[in-house]
């Protein structure tokens, strides 16, 4: 017997009702969030260095997550021969980290506690940008969840210590993450052309211990050469620049950068380290929708972390 609604209930068509993330029940109590997984938006954008507007990614993302949220009992893939994120899986949205204008450190804060309570329930937390500098509240709250690895990917390092007395930016995270004791590295995939970190940088992250590939790279490995360079057993922190992928399929963001990924690249990659590992924690950043007039930057964002998600929880259901 089918398990789907079709002919039963509200049509529910993408254009009708709230944008939460999937049509996903809203949860407003972070004290209250029984899930699998929540999802929350960090709407902060004060960290870039060239065109701002990521703080309406999470906004944008949820719209375009409306497209693939029908309902009916998940998502059949032929090719896997998979049903993904059926009623099985508890997704909820928690809504916005609350930002205060101009001020880094209490939006950081705010995104934070966001993160910590969702970990306090025991749900995957799956942070929507902003720019990539909401990485850095995230990868604090995990300072009492035991060993992680960082998955990255991204056109640009992000390793950059101090520039003009700033260490919060979009420019640090990976640096503030490899700080972190509990980091036990960084695999970054898709870093290539002109960077805003140096070449000293570049030695830093080496020196502790991030592994760099370019796309070029990446495409001469295959999939699973990179999935083999990813520490055995490592629990994974998975942070998504949207400007990874090729500005041909994914121009809504500020710093775009030519010779990207395409699609099927990342998402097989995504499928192997959900099949592969634990993955602990989600970021997905730099949407900046007003770039994008034809939406589908939005809609690239909210079609990888479905994917995603579905990979995790069946990989999980196969343990």
């Amino acid at each position: 017997m089918s398990g789907h609604a079709y002919e039963t209930g509200r049509l529910n068509l993408p254009f009708v009702g709230i944008s939460t993330f999937g049509k996903r029940p809203y949860q407003a109590d972070w004290s209250r969030i029984e899930a699998d997984a929540a999802v929350m938006g960090a709407p902060f954008d004060f960290g870039t260095q060239f065109r701002a507007g990521a703080r309406f990614g999470p906004r944008a993302v949820r719209e375009a997550s409306t497209l693939f949220s029908f309902g009916h009992a998940g998502a059949y893939d032929h090719e896997d021969d998979c049903t993904y994120l059926g009623s099985d899986v508890r997704i909820v949205d928690i809504g916005d980290a609350d930002i205060v204008h101009t001020d880094t450190e209490t939006s950081h804060a705010n995104i934070e506690a966001g993160v910590r309570a969702i970990l306090k329930a025991g749900a995957l937390p799956v942070v929507i940008g902003g720019d990539h500098s909401v990485n850095i509240p995230c990868i604090r709250a995990f300072d009492d969840q035991g060993p992680i690895h960082i998955l990255q990917i991204d056109a640009h390092l992000d390793f950059v210590d101090v520039r003009h007395g700033v260490r919060h930016g979009h420019g640090n995270p990976m640096r503030r993450a490899a700080e972190k004791d509990y980091v036990t590295g960084i695999t970054a995939l898709g870093i290539r052309n002109v960077s805003s970190t140096t070449q000293e940088g570049y030695e830093a992250a080496r020196a502790m211990g991030d592994d760099i590939l370019s796309v070029r790279q990446v495409r001469k490995l295959g999939c699973d050469g990179v999935l083999a360079r990813i520490p055995k057993g490592a629990r994974l922190y998975v942070t998504i620049d949207i400007d990874g992928f090729c500005p041909s399929i994914a121009p809504g963001t500020g710093t775009p950068s030519h010779g990207g990924f395409l699609y099927y690249e990342v998402l097989e990659i995504l499928q192997g380290v959900a099949r592969d590992h634990e993955i602990v924690g989600i970021d997905l950043v730099e949407v900046a929708p007003d770039y994008d007039p034809s939406q589908s930057t939005a809609i690239l964002a909210a079609q990888v972390l479905l994917n995603f998600l579905g990979f995790i929880f069946h990989a999980r259901s196969q343990r």
